[in-house]
């Protein structure tokens, strides 16, 4: 079964995620997105294209397990997804 992914330049996850091109290139590859499962290197070239579907996944999990994803309410209080 082959899956097909939407593939990303730094430059479009930096404006989905709304991080600078830097900070993902030096903090956030290879400590929290890892090769092979968030990014790749097509014919082992220096060009990377990040994997959209597992970035994703990997943020929402995270969130999740912290429970931060939180909509604040109109009222005060907050809804957690």
């Amino acid at each position: 079964m082959i899956t097909s992914y939407k593939d990303l330049t730094t430059e479009e996850l930096a404006e989905r995620i709304k991080y600078d091109c830097r900070t993902i290139r030096q903090s956030l590859k290879d400590t929290v997105l890892l090769e092979g499962l968030h990014y790749i290197k097509p014919f082992g070239r220096r060009k990377i294209l990040f994997l959209w579907e597992e970035v994703e996944k990997t943020m929402l999990t995270s969130a999740r397990n912290e429970e931060s994803l939180a909509i604040p309410m109109a009222n005060g209080g907050v809804c957690y997804v």
